[in-house]
This record gives structure tokens, C-alpha cells and sequence, in this order.
């Protein structure tokens, strides 16, 4: 398992890792990305802004990378990286397959990504992505995953994958919808001869949104690494957005609500990476302090009010503009 690498690692940074779903693409659902992004958002703009974050993020501990296909050009601009700086060895690259990107670099497109999840689609992206990421690539993800994916029930597929594992790279899934729970452990038991097809499930789980944190639990046992996405609820527990609750317990703490709100999920005994989703290096070391940052068992149990409903959330969350 690559993540074993994260077992060495001295900093307490490492098991927080570096998604690059913000800065892939001109457009996402973040709030606030005017105040995040160059004014410009070309793409040498944004592959200038990913660069300074991955250089960063690693000179401050982070260990996990994370791209996708559907993350406009993340895995280029992660290649492009790597490429420049075959002395980092000591990292975990991770991409996804299952969604295409087809927003051609338009934040107005009427659709950004378009899914899919059948064999043919993985053959595809599989061949894109090892044109950019080469041997570098250590896990690759389904993308989102809900129950009636096809991918849960496609032997075919399955085989395919568990080749790929044999080839030495990790299989995964993520995972989105307020029926993540009940994908995750249809996940669980998938099997190639015998043996479990995955080795990785990445979730949604933050302060408002706690539906998958038993099936997560339950992962976890089974030996899979849990990686958590969204902690911050695309913006909705950071700066001004956050909760009262969540801007107290930063303001005692002389730190910004983005740290208590990764902090919450790090607490989690089975959360093994949480992903930044930062867009400024600003960002991401207001993101790192959570690393340090102690939350008793009070005030743990203030932010556990925050919870929504799952139907609810995800509602609120669909609504939300790609801007």
C-alpha cells in the first residue's frame, strides 16, 4: 500500500493532503473563488497557482496529492510537476477516473462533467492518465460512487482493476450523495479471486454533513485507508461562512475556522488522509494548523449540533454555482 509511506512521515502535516479540484479547472462550486483565483484564470495562471501550491504544500509536510480527470487539466498540471522534481519520492499520487471534463475551459459551460462509470470509459481515461502522471501514479479512484453505480457490479471492470493493482497501483472509489454509507459497503464486498478489489475509499464527511462516519468506521477495520474530501463543505465552514460555534472556537485559538473544521475530521480515529482543498497558499497554512489544534470532548460536542440532515445537504450543495 503506497499510504504506508505516511506511517515514516515525522511531520504531523502528512496525513493532511493537498486536493486540486479548485485549481484544475477555471470553475467549481467554492464560494468565494473571486477572492481566491488570479484575475485571469488561463490556464498557465492556474498552472503557475498549482505549481506554488504543490511546492508549499510539500515544504510544509503535506504527502497526498490528489487529481482527476474531470479536474481540468490537474493531472497535467501535477505531471508537469513531478516531472521538474524527480527527487520527491517520499509522496502519494492519487487521481480519479469516472467523470469527463467537458466544460473546455469555461466557467459558463452548461455542463462541467459528465459521468460514467462503464469499462470502456475507464480504458480510456486510464490510458489519459498514465500519458501524465506515468509510473508516478499510485492510487486511482472511481469517481463518486453511489449505489446503483454499475461500477459495484461490473465483473469485467473488476477484473481490469484488479489487474491494474497487480501492476502496483492501489484501487479505490470515492464516494458522494446522502446514500454514501450504503456505497461504501457495497464497496466492502467486492472481491477478485477471493481477495478485496479496494484498498482506499474517499468521502465526504465535515461538521454538517456525518451520514458515512459508521461505514467509514467500518472500512477503516477492514483495512482500508480512509481519505476524507470536503471537510470544509465547499466553503461553507470557512471565514465569514462558518457557524457561530466553529468562529468561537477559532477565535480562541487565534486561528481561522478552516483549521477547526479539518480538525473535527482528523479527530476521527479512522480517518487516515483529509484533504485541503485550498486555492492560496494562504489558505493552505491556515488549513495545516489544524494538525495541532486540540478540541475537547465540549467542544467537540458544540460543532456535533451542526449536523444536517444527508437529503438536506446534499440538496444545498447541488444548488451551489459553478463560478
Amino acid at each position: 500500500m503506497p499510504f504506508a509511506r505516511l506511517t515514516t512521515a515525522t511531520t504531523p502535516t502528512a496525513h493532511i493532503g493537498l486536493g486540486l479540484a479548485a485549481v484544475g479547472r477555471p470553475g467549481y462550486i467554492n464560494l468565494h473563488r473571486d477572492r481566491d483565483l488570479p484575475g485571469e484564470r488561463t490556464v498557465d495562471a492556474l498552472r503557475a497557482r498549482t505549481h506554488e501550491l504543490l511546492d508549499a504544500a510539500y515544504a510544509q509536510g503535506v504527502r497526498y496529492f490528489d487529481a482527476a480527470r474531470s479536474y481540468g487539466r490537474s493531472e497535467e498540471f501535477l505531471g508537469d510537476w513531478l516531472t521538474a522534481r524527480p527527487e520527491v519520492r517520499d509522496i502519494v499520487v492519487g487521481s480519479k477516473w469516472g467523470y469527463t471534463y467537458t466544460a473546455d475551459w469555461s466557467v459558463d459551460a452548461e455542463a462541467h462533467e459528465v459521468k460514467d462509470h462503464t469499462l470502456d470509459t475507464y480504458l480510456r481515461q486510464r490510458a489519459e492518465t498514465g500519458a501524465l502522471l506515468g509510473d508516478r501514479l499510485d492510487l486511482y479512484q472511481i469517481h463518486s460512487v453511489t449505489p446503483d453505480s454499475p461500477a459495484l457490479t461490473d465483473k469485467e471492470l473488476h477484473a481490469k482493476l484488479a489487474a491494474l493493482a497487480a501492476e502496483g497501483v492501489s484501487v479505490g472509489l470515492s464516494t458522494s450523495g446522502p446514500a454514501q454509507a450504503e456505497a461504501i459497503r457495497a464497496a466492502l464486498t467486492v472481491t477478485v479471486d477471493g481477495e478485496p478489489l479496494f484498498r482506499t475509499v474517499q468521502a465526504t464527511y465535515n461538521a454538517l454533513e456525518t451520514s458515512a462516519g459508521p461505514a467509514l468506521a467500518e472500512a477503516h477495520a477492514a483495512g482500508l485507508t480512509v481519505i476524507v474530501k470536503e471537510a470544509m463543505a465547499n466553503g461553507r465552514l470557512a471565514g465569514t461562512e462558518a457557524p457561530a460555534v466553529m468562529r468561537e472556537i477559532a477565535g480562541e485559538e487565534g486561528l481561522g475556522s478552516d483549521a477547526v473544521a479539518l480538525a473535527l475530521v482528523l479527530h476521527q480515529p479512522w480517518a487516515g488522509v483529509v484533504l485541503s482543498g485550498a486555492a492560496t497558499v494562504e489558505q493552505l497554512s491556515g488549513n495545516l494548523h489544524a494538525a495541532v489544534l486540540d478540541l475537547d470532548e465540549e467542544r467537540r460536542a458544540g460543532l456535533e449540533a451542526l449536523v444536517e440532515e444527508p437529503e438536506a445537504y446534499w440538496r444545498h450543495r447541488a444548488s451551489l454555482p459553478w463560478c
